[in-house]
């Protein structure tokens, strides 16, 4: 006796990507060339394609290159989001939202396929903007949100940082990233209980002020 086969979901990838820019964590979002929502803007993404695709990894890495031009470093698959109502083109949607964080120095994008223009919004803006695409404003906020507990955690991005650098600017850094000040003792604390810096022995960054000691990410923490 045969089954009759499930109906499959519309599935999507959803491309998070963010970077400082101009001194604040911003998003990147394209404006839509196509309908639904044409001339909105909204995160690149494409429609996962069974034919094309390895692995969810690698549709995220042909969406990238189709969307916005370039193969992203450090991307991490954040989370999926489902249901009815989500996009007109199907009754019931699947996206697989992957985020990335990466310096503007190793960006470049250009708008590609299904989008007309890029622009980075810095994340307050796009997660007050209730007319992005699709349910991409709440997804940028979750996805914001998550970074952001990341970092409050200590896990940085040091790939995006210099290979070495003194605790005021890993902590200007973060608070970039977080989008608040931090305490500076609770933070040093908090980096000594960690263990996942090490000093640069003989290395001082000289300034007006007495010369600060220079750090780096432990090579353990790499791996870890």
């Amino acid at each position: 006796m045969s089954t009759a086969p499930y109906p499959m979901p519309f599935t999507r990838i959803e491309l998070c990507v963010l970077s400082v820019v101009q001194d604040r964590l911003s998003v990147l979002l394209g404006r839509r060339e196509e309908a639904p929502f044409k001339g909105l803007w909204a995160l690149p993404g494409g429609v996962l394609r069974i034919d094309l695709d390895g692995s969810l990894g690698d549709s995220a890495q042909r969406v990238a290159q189709e969307r916005i031009g370039i193969r992203m470093p450090y991307l991490r698959q954040q989370c999926a989001v489902g249901g009815p109502g989500r996009d007109p083109r199907a009754s019931w949607s699947l996206s697989v939202i992957y985020r990335a964080f990466s310096t503007m120095q190793e960006l470049d994008p250009k708008a590609g396929k299904r989008l007309d223009a890029l622009r980075w919004a810095p994340v307050e803006v796009a997660i007050a903007d209730s007319a992005l695409a699709f349910d991409h404003q709440s997804i940028i906020f979750k996805a914001v949100a998550e970074f952001r507990a990341e970092v409050e955690r200590l896990d940085i991005p040091f790939d995006a940082l210099p290979a070495e650098f003194t605790l005021a600017e890993l902590q200007s850094a973060c608070e970039v990233l977080v989008g608040r000040t931090l305490d500076k003792s609770s933070f040093r604390r908090r980096l000594d209980d960690s263990q996942i810096l090490e000093m640069v022995e003989g290395a001082f960054k000289r300034g007006a002020y007495r010369p600060a000691q220079l750090y780096r990410r432990r090579d353990s923490a790499k791996s870890a």
